[in-house]
């Protein structure tokens, strides 16, 4: 069997969502090829375990799957400076430890840590001469311009360079939605399109499907958080730099007269604490934070749900798809999309009419779309069927997964 090394950050137990993706990836790939993984050690919530603490590499296993882990350090999301020194610590380790890998056929390396990603899979082909993939799960410096985070110039112009650079030494890129093969046009001319390859995210809708809330589980999660008899909407996910949710939050207290109405925030994030901190400073009590939950509880929170949120902030469409859209769809939840027209989870949502959409940034009239939803809470139902519907005939796990191995096995 020919050896693929797959160098993906986040890897099983880890709860973002690239993790999840990728170890399912691999869980279906192990049977017909040898797979490596180099990861960082697990702490996607900040807690590095203590059987981790004081090594630079551990090597593991889960399944048939060979897995090398590299120390990275502790950070805070809040700060750059954390944020640089993480990501530094972990290219430079995650590059000696391909070297401890067997020699791959074939290397896979996503888009994380931005530029850096790409970088590490490009250095791999060139020293241990395989082929190289690159799977683009954000595009940046683009998402980095669009939040505003750095006005760097000459930074911003040589991590662009840097990153169309690895596009155009890669074998093959794939890209996980429509429009982000349009960013990638637009934003290197010298590319050959030929060589991308559009393959969605997914989620594993034999995992995760719809349950009624009386659902002893997606009960247990109500009842243990405090949501009885609540109109829910929730937000799962990244809480963090790309999602505008510090803004969106300011339009909870217009729901103040409708007392059964609750805004729940499942996951971590750079922005968590400080919707917290506006929260308790304007005294907001219809809004709960609740942490990740574990893999195989998630079908339980997604479904106590009565809509989701799906967003992305303004300047994000072709730079990144959010995952949790798929999740969202398995359970039959009807969707407010807070997304740019043309976006790839924008036209999910209108092709499969799973629910409606909004601007980024129109916060009246995602106020009046979240009140429209709770006004006709009993007749928003088949929104949500109908993204369950639209997911089982085109978006299913089977279906990407197939064209992983497709690209593969031509490659």
């Amino acid at each position: 069997m020919k050896n693929i090394l797959f160098i993906i950050n986040y890897f099983y137990p880890d709860y973002a969502s690239t993790g999840q993706l990728m170890t399912e990836l691999c869980e279906k790939l192990q049977y017909d090829y040898n797979i490596t993984v180099i990861a960082a050690f697990p702490n996607y919530a900040n807690k590095t375990p203590e059987k981790y603490k004081g090594k630079r590499f551990v090597y593991e296993t889960y399944q048939n799957i060979k897995i090398i882990r590299v120390k990275v350090p502790e950070f805070d999301k809040t700060k750059k400076g954390s944020r640089i020194k993480y990501i530094i610590e972990y290219f430079i380790n995650a590059f000696f430890a391909i070297f401890k890998a067997d020699k791959p056929d074939i290397i896979f390396s996503i888009s994380q840590p931005p530029i850096l990603g790409g970088l590490l899979g490009l250095l791999g082909k060139i020293f241990k001469r395989s082929k190289f993939v690159y799977n683009i799960q954000d595009f940046n410096p683009e998402q980095i311009e669009a939040v505003n985070y750095s006005n760097n110039r000459f930074v911003i112009n040589l991590m662009r360079k840097i990153d169309n650079f690895s596009c155009n030494k890669a074998d093959k890129v794939v890209v996980v939605g429509r429009d982000m093969k349009d960013t990638l046009i637009k934003r290197n001319k010298k590319f050959d399109i030929r060589k991308c390859s559009i393959i969605n995210n997914w989620i594993n809708e034999k995992d995760i499907y719809p349950l009624d809330k009386e659902n002893t589980f997606v009960k247990s999660f109500i009842e243990k958080n405090g949501l009885e008899n609540k109109f829910i909407i929730m937000y799962s996910g990244n809480i963090g730099l790309y999602y505008d949710l510090e803004n969106i939050i300011k339009i909870v207290p217009y729901f103040n007269k409708y007392k059964d109405v609750c805004f729940v925030f499942v996951g971590e994030g750079a922005k968590k604490n400080e919707m917290i901190d506006w929260c308790k400073e304007n005294d907001v009590s219809n809004v709960k934070f609740i942490p990740y939950q574990p893999k195989d509880e998630i079908i339980y929170s997604l479904n106590a749900a009565d809509i989701h949120l799906v967003t992305n902030a303004k300047g994000i469409k072709g730079v990144s798809v959010p995952s949790k859209i798929y999740g969202v769809m398995a359970v039959g939840k009807p969707i407010l999309g807070i997304l740019e027209k043309g976006s790839e989870a924008r036209n999910l949502i209108e092709d499969s009419n799973c629910g409606m959409c909004v601007d980024p940034g129109d916060y009246e009239e995602i106020k009046n779309k979240i009140e429209y939803f709770y006004l006709n809470k009993d007749n928003i139902k088949q929104l949500g069927l109908n993204g369950r519907k639209y997911l089982e005939e085109n978006l299913t796990m089977s279906k990407s997964i197939n064209k992983y191995k497709e690209l593969f096995y031509n490659i």
